[in-house]
């Protein structure tokens, strides 16, 4: 269990920046090269080069290469991973909701007889 907590806690910390979430955007259109990835954020090809590190020990990219082409590609599974944690809190919400739906019926219906 520890082991899926950090990993989950490295891909939570990875996606709390928002130049990597545009990173990740990015790639979510197809695969790109750190040129390309770099191009419309205002920093330097190193700064960028950070940011993709934090990516892929984070498992949310992988790098390839073919001859001179070094396109990273976005990898969604620690992104599957980080929904089913938040899916557990999303039934609590639904399930307040649910009993605030039932509460405003019942007031409805009190102020109805009324």
């Amino acid at each position: 269990m520890t082991t899926a907590i950090d990993h989950l806690s490295r891909t939570l910390s990875a996606l709390a920046d928002p130049t990597r979430r545009a990173i990740l955007t990015r790639l979510s259109a197809g695969e790109a090269t750190v040129n390309e990835l770099a191009g419309p954020l205002p920093m330097s090809l190193p700064a960028v080069s950070r940011h993709l590190k934090v990516l892929e020990q984070a498992g949310l990219i992988t790098r390839g290469r073919t001859r001179q082409w070094r396109p990273c590609r976005l990898e969604a599974k620690p992104l599957e991973d980080v929904a089913d944690w938040v899916a557990a809190y999303r039934r609590f919400w639904e399930g307040g909701f649910d009993r605030l739906d039932e509460h405003l019926r019942e007031l409805q219906g009190g102020a109805e007889d009324a």
